[in-house]
């Protein structure tokens, strides 16, 4: 066998495994199977590579963090108390985390960093997961402008066959050489959206074409279009996005997971939606756990609920935590990195009380909390 279908293979025996945690959760066998158990306590972070300075919007400059280290990376992680990481394939900028891939790496980068992280975090016990950006890609909206909405940081992507092939493609490319244990989909949304009221579409000429795909009639003018014409469109837009993310994924590799963030998950573009049913995690990024009860009935057997802490949804970590813990939904949290593409020591999130910090930080410090299993009001001496 090649070599990276052998350490595939040794990442599925020795690492894909979850730790045994005190929240009630099931050591999970590591042969073969990348299933995620309903008992299992869910414990991951990001240290975002959107989000930075120097690139033509509020995306990261291509090659910002590009010599970012895996294992210092890992060790960060794991020092948190994390089994799940979720890094980069390709960022919103739309370049690559990893080497030698249809997509174009990083500028600089130093590291095969995405399959570095594989492969450490195996070694830890911990499931690493790459990211795409569905609605989202600045390379892709510079070198498409007939597709895309312009390069703003929201999505402006439409889903057109074009670009869908595109996508599909390096998500396959992803999961044939970096060996991750799955990705998460972000930004599933139709050009403009990502919460309600969402803007009109504008109806370029691709998304014209697009319509009489989805729609199985000739596009008929944009006076003729109603909102209930135009919300079946985005709803179609968005499930053949999914359908091909899903089809590519599982065709790649069956045991792949599809981890799909929503900041709006009871959105009318997509609440009920088969990908509820269909995705492997489904994460409410808005952080509140009112939604994610909303959708629970909504959701596949084996469907991985998850809520987020993020600086930008205001959820209060002391409640959303220990919340979550009791409603087994599973716990995230992301922010930007700082200068040299880390985040401060796990030790000084618990070396001052909860209540000291504020917004990302305070995050942080109340999850290092739950996933090693401490109090909250635990301070290290």
């Amino acid at each position: 066998m090649g070599r990276m279908k052998e350490e595939r293979m040794m990442g599925r025996m020795k690492g894909r495994g979850w730790l045994v945690v005190g929240l009630g959760a099931l050591l999970l066998g590591g042969c073969g199977h990348r299933d995620v158990g309903k008992e299992e306590s869910i414990k991951a972070f990001d240290i975002d590579f959107n989000w930075g300075e120097g690139g033509p919007n509020g995306f990261a400059k291509p090659g910002l963090w590009a010599d970012a280290n895996p294992a210092d990376h890992i060790k960060w992680y794991e020092d948190l108390g994390c089994n799940m990481i979720q890094t980069f394939a390709v960022s919103c900028n739309g370049y690559a985390w990893y080497k030698n891939g249809i997509v174009p790496e990083q500028p600089g980068l130093k590291y095969d960093f995405l399959t570095e992280m594989v492969k450490l975090g195996h070694k830890k016990n911990m499931k690493v997961f790459g990211y795409f950006c569905a609605g989202a890609n600045t390379k892709w909206g510079l070198d498409h402008p007939d597709l895309s909405y312009g390069i703003p940081a929201n999505p402006h992507i439409p889903f057109t066959t074009q670009y869908l092939d595109y996508l599909c493609a390096s998500i396959e490319d992803a999961i044939k050489k970096t060996g991750m244990d799955g990705f998460m989909v972000d930004w599933l949304w139709n050009p403009g959206a990502t919460m309600e009221p969402y803007p009109p579409l504008k109806w370029i000429e691709c998304e014209k074409v697009m319509f009489s795909e989805l729609m199985n009639q000739p596009f008929p003018g944009i006076d003729k279009i109603t909102p209930e014409t135009e919300h079946q469109f985005r709803r179609k837009a968005i499930d053949r996005c999914w359908k091909r993310i899903r089809e590519t994924a599982k065709r790649t590799d069956p045991d792949c997971l599809i981890w799909l963030t929503c900041c709006q998950v009871t959105g009318k573009d997509v609440i009920g939606s088969d990908m509820f049913k269909e995705a492997d995690l489904l994460m409410n990024e808005g952080g509140d756990l009112e939604s994610v009860e909303k959708i629970r009935p909504m959701v596949g057997k084996h469907t991985r609920l998850l809520t987020c802490l993020a600086n930008w949804n205001k959820q209060d970590a002391a409640e959303i935590v220990p919340g979550a813990i009791k409603a087994n939904i599973g716990l995230y949290g992301f922010t930007k990195p700082g200068a040299n593409s880390l985040l401060p020591p796990i030790d000084s999130y618990l070396s001052k009380s909860l209540d000291s910090f504020k917004g990302d930080d305070r995050n942080i410090a109340a999850l290092a909390r739950a996933y090693k299993e401490l109090p909250s009001g635990y301070i290290k001496k």
